[in-house]
């Protein structure tokens, strides 16, 4: 009998042992391409969009006001969302491998990019690997031409659908952007009429119900909703009918002049709505899925965007409007690099409260490996899980930006600064300054910089001396 005892405790205990392993957290990284601050109905009520499943995530957790975009374009920032560094540091400040179709005629040369993230760098994959973790990255990674720099081999055990190219491909008889066939070859096509978003949404799903009992890093990067604009299967004939049914007060104008470009001031574009409600649709998916499984209550879900919304190109055509902000996506101004961040957890304190703490991407590096309790070197990003958990925020005193590229947003080589509420924007070809105060003026119509020299010249001189701490190259006259 004493035996029998003796085993049913030995049991017991290794049970115990089992759930205790099992008790770390898993994380869902939900990168959604191209997302507009305002693209988000939560951030703004007077949105022509419709995402009831952010909405809701929002009510469940925080919802940062003030959170940024490393970068005003992708590959940047998801380096920098990747490792907890700066761009600088990484020598990636613009798209990989960029493109400038005007480049004969600009009267500076701009600095040459790195083309990949360096296998030597750690990213956030590696750390969670190295902590017992299972890692699966799914969607778009637009950080290496060459395979040998893709997920599978930056720290994932999973890679579907990450290759070198930044969006989907539209190839006659051989890519059909987000219908299938992708042309893509990280995923295989799929049935005729399948939906990328739809179909990476499944994979992710299969991967939580087969990988369920131990931790995991899920990594779902939509190519949503990047160009092309090519409407969802669902809603598209809804958001068309509300666009017919749209009551415009006044003679409001669509674009407004952007430097060399035009900035779009209405959401109106249908196509556009359904691509951004499939993504809701299916981030909704992902969030009933965690529940179904008995994961939500072990779960941390993150949903943030590379970029501002499309909002800015040389001419009329972007497909989305970013409120109240200024430009957008390849712009320092707020519509350019402000974005939705949304963050969900067993531990979170305060949910539905929509914090204007400043954050960034590269804090996401830290704070779910600080959550996660494994070791790991602070960079440029900064831990927020103590914020998260109803503690004090850390200590910031500034963020920077750095984009000494052209772009085709008709963006011209600059870098910004904010300090407080104070944001200062500097151009490369004139050498001048513009000075904002957020607070006042979120939508940085006036400059200010001839009212506060004094301030204007000590944030530049703060400004270089950030771009040169952190590697920054710069471009020079011809």
């Amino acid at each position: 009998m004493k035996n029998i005892f003796y085993f049913l405790f030995i049991i017991s205990l290794f049970t115990a042992c089992q759930g205790e392993v099992n008790q770390k957290p898993n994380f869902v990284i939900i990168l959604v391409d191209d997302l507009g601050w305002a693209d988000v109905r939560a951030n703004y009520p007077e949105s022509f969009y419709e995402t009831p499943n952010l909405d809701q995530m929002a009510s469940e957790g925080l919802r940062f006001t003030q959170a940024y975009a490393a970068h005003p374009v992708c590959s940047p920032t998801r380096a920098a969302l990747m490792t907890g560094q700066h761009p600088n540091r990484l020598g990636i400040t613009d798209w990989i491998p960029g493109y400038d179709k005007f480049e004969e005629r600009r009267p500076i040369i701009t600095p040459s990019i790195n083309n990949e993230l360096a296998l030597e760098e750690t990213t956030l994959a590696e750390k969670f690997k190295d902590n017992g973790y299972q890692t699966f990255f799914i969607g778009k990674w637009h950080l290496g031409e060459e395979e040998k720099y893709w997920p599978e081999n930056q720290g994932f055990d999973v890679n579907i659908g990450g290759w070198r190219v930044g969006a989907p491909q539209l190839k006659k008889g051989i890519s059909n952007g987000y219908y299938s066939p992708y042309g893509n070859p990280k995923l295989a096509d799929g049935p005729e009429g399948e939906y990328l978003t739809d179909r990476l949404t499944n994979e992710s799903l299969q991967l939580i119900k087969e990988n369920n009992k131990e931790p995991f890093l899920l990594y779902l990067s939509f190519y949503s909703v990047h160009t092309p604009i090519q409407p969802a299967p669902k809603r598209y004939d809804y958001f068309l009918d509300k666009k017919e049914n749209m009551i415009v007060s006044g003679e409001k104008a669509k674009y407004k002049p952007e430097g060399e470009g035009q900035t779009k001031l209405i959401q109106d574009n249908a196509a556009y709505a359904s691509m951004v409600a499939a993504m809701d649709e299916n981030v909704g998916r992902i969030l009933q899925e965690l529940k179904a499984q008995g994961l939500d209550d072990n779960t941390w879900v993150i949903l943030t965007s590379d970029n501002g919304g499309l909002s800015t190109l040389y001419g009329e055509g972007a497909p989305t409007s970013n409120g109240p902000l200024r430009a957008g996506k390849g712009w320092c101004y707020e519509g350019g690099i402000r974005v939705p961040m949304l963050i969900k957890g067993p531990g979170i304190k305060n949910p539905g409260t929509a914090p204007d703490l400043p954050v960034i991407s590269m804090d996401i590096f830290p704070t779910l490996l600080s959550i996660a309790g494994a070791e790991y070197e602070e960079k440029d990003g900064k831990d927020l899980s103590s914020f998260l958990m109803g503690g004090k925020a850390p200590e910031r005193e500034l963020l920077f930006w750095h984009y000494p590229q052209y772009h085709g947003s008709a963006w011209k080589p600059g870098s910004a600064i904010r300090q407080g509420n104070w944001k200062l924007i500097h151009d490369y070809e004139s050498g001048s300054n513009q000075l904002f105060n957020l607070e006042t003026d979120p939508g940085e119509e006036l400059d200010i910089s001839h009212d506060f020299p004094e301030k204007t010249i000590a944030l530049e001189e703060r400004l270089m001396e950030e771009l040169n701490k952190t590697g920054a190259k710069f471009p020079i006259f011809k």
